[in-house]
Order: structure tokens, then C-alpha cells, then sequence
């Protein structure tokens, strides 16, 4: 990813896990994600497909293009609108750093999870305000690890989470970013900047969620930083197993996961 280095790395198993991560999500992140009939939205770091197939099938009159910087995730993106029968995306491969586009070409930019993993999601924000036409909108979604806790409370597991945020922060990126969009965008020159916190609640009466969230798409996330966080020392093994244990803990009939994501909504001026 230009600017920065995705932690999650390019595999199947996280494919997978940001599928599972999108579907889980919809209501949540999107009920309130639309885009008018005859505008044009970038989509900037669309990865696998994961968020563009839901807002496209939710704005079916808008036109949508679809932007990220690996041709495997854009092979990936690709086939799963196609699979959708979604006809209002189109692809192109582009650095959000370097966009191929003339200024003010798009009514609407929409970002999701993609700051987070820049070194420079203030410059990034710039970038993508030049694109925008006045009074166009951008909409920004980004988590932030520090919001997870859950039941019963396990010290390990949270030095696990703690473990994500740094490696995370060592491969210049900020996973704690979702607290920060509020004067991100304002600093970059966005006017009506408005910010909506959306918390994730799971228990035993969610199975739907045990499984495609605290399971699926939150622990294994963070299982998948077990390499560079023991060979940088920030735990070991054993603790690790124990960290890994804990959430898969509060992912049974009596445990309790909760995590925030933040929405924020900016004008151009």
C-alpha cells in the first residue's frame, strides 16, 4: 500500500477475514452509506472488493471507480462485482499519492480502512480533497484498537491487542486512527465535518457476530501479527497462546467483545 505497509499482509486467510469483516458489518457501517443518482464517487483503496460491492449495490445509480494499489486485489475486487452483478463499478489500478485524475473530477470520495495504513493520512486527505468538486463530500471509516475490550477481562489479550497497535505503528502506519478523524479533516480544509462513533456489541445472543466478528475478522487479525510481535519481543509464546485464548474466550455463550469504528463525513470547500 503506498505511503505505508498493510500489516495484514495479501494472503487467502486475509481475503477471507475481510470478507467475513464486510458482511458482518453491513447495517452497522453502511445503513446510512448512499451516493445520489448520476454522481460519480472514487473509491480510494478498494483492496479486495470487501466495501465496494455493498455501496454500490446501495447507490445502483451512481457511478463508482474503484482505486488500489495492488493488481491482486483489484483481480480480487473485480470478480466479486462482477459475481454480484453490479454494473455501476469500474477498476483501475492508482496510488492514492499519485492519482492519475484530473482535479475536482468527482462529486464523492469514499475511503474505508485505508489510513490507517499510511504513513501520511494527512498528505493522503489533501490528495484526495483536489480530486472533489466543490460542496462534493468524502466519507472516511477507520477503527481503532484501543476501543476493544471484552469479558472476562484477560491481561494477555490485551497486551495481544496492544502488540497489533505497535506493529501497526513500527510499519508506519496508525491503528488507532479512528479517534483522530475529526481533526484530520478539518486540518486538511474539509467544512460540516461530522463524526459518528459505530460500536460493535457482541454476547452470546449474536452468534452472527461471535463468529463473523469477534472470531473471524477480530482476533484473527490480530493472530496474524504472532510472527513480528514475538521476534520483536513484545511477548512471548506463551503469553501469546494465552492473549489468543482470551479473546477466543469472549467469544463464547457467556463473553462479552466490543470494538468502535468511527464514520466521518467532510465537504469541500
Amino acid at each position: 500500500m503506498s505511503g505505508g505497509d498493510y500489516v495484514h499482509g495479501y494472503s487467502e486467510r486475509e481475503h477471507q477475514r475481510l470478507l467475513d469483516q464486510a458482511g458482518s458489518l453491513v447495517e452497522l457501517l453502511h445503513a446510512d452509506t448512499a451516493f445520489p443518482a448520476g454522481s460519480e464517487v472514487l473509491e480510494a483503496g478498494c483492496g479486495v472488493g470487501a466495501q465496494t460491492v455493498t455501496i454500490a449495490a446501495q447507490s445502483p445509480g451512481a457511478r463508482f471507480l474503484s482505486i488500489d494499489i495492488s493488481p491482486a486485489s483489484l483481480a480480487a475486487a473485480r470478480e466479486r462485482v462482477t459475481k454480484a452483478g453490479l454494473v455501476n463499478v469500474t477498476f483501475q489500478q492508482a496510488d492514492i499519492f499519485d492519482l492519475p485524475f484530473p482535479p475536482t473530477r468527482f462529486d464523492h470520495v469514499f475511503v474505508c480502512f485505508v489510513l490507517e495504513h499510511l504513513k501520511d493520512p494527512a498528505g493522503a486527505l489533501l490528495r484526495l480533497k483536489t480530486m472533489l468538486k466543490p460542496g462534493g463530500s468524502i466519507t472516511v471509516i477507520e477503527g481503532d484498537h484501543g476501543s476493544t475490550y471484552f469479558h472476562p477481562d484477560n491481561e494477555d489479550a490485551r497486551r495481544a491487542v496492544q502488540c497489533l497497535v505497535e506493529v501497526q505503528a513500527r510499519m508506519g502506519g496508525n491503528s488507532l486512527i479512528g479517534r483522530e478523524l475529526y481533526p484530520h479533516l478539518v486540518q486538511a480544509g474539509f467544512g460540516q465535518v461530522s463524526v459518528s462513533p459505530r460500536m460493535v456489541y457482541v454476547d452470546g445472543s449474536k452468534p452472527a457476530l461471535i463468529e463473523g466478528f469477534t472470531r473471524n475478522t477480530f482476533t484473527t487479525m490480530v493472530e496474524g501479527v504472532r510472527e513480528p510481535a514475538l521476534a520483536a519481543g513484545l511477548m512471548d509464546a506463551a503469553s501469546w497462546q494465552r492473549g489468543i485464548d482470551g479473546l477466543n474466550r469472549s467469544a463464547t455463550e457467556d463473553g462479552v467483545f466490543c470494538y468502535t469504528f468511527f464514520k466521518a463525513r467532510g465537504i469541500a470547500p
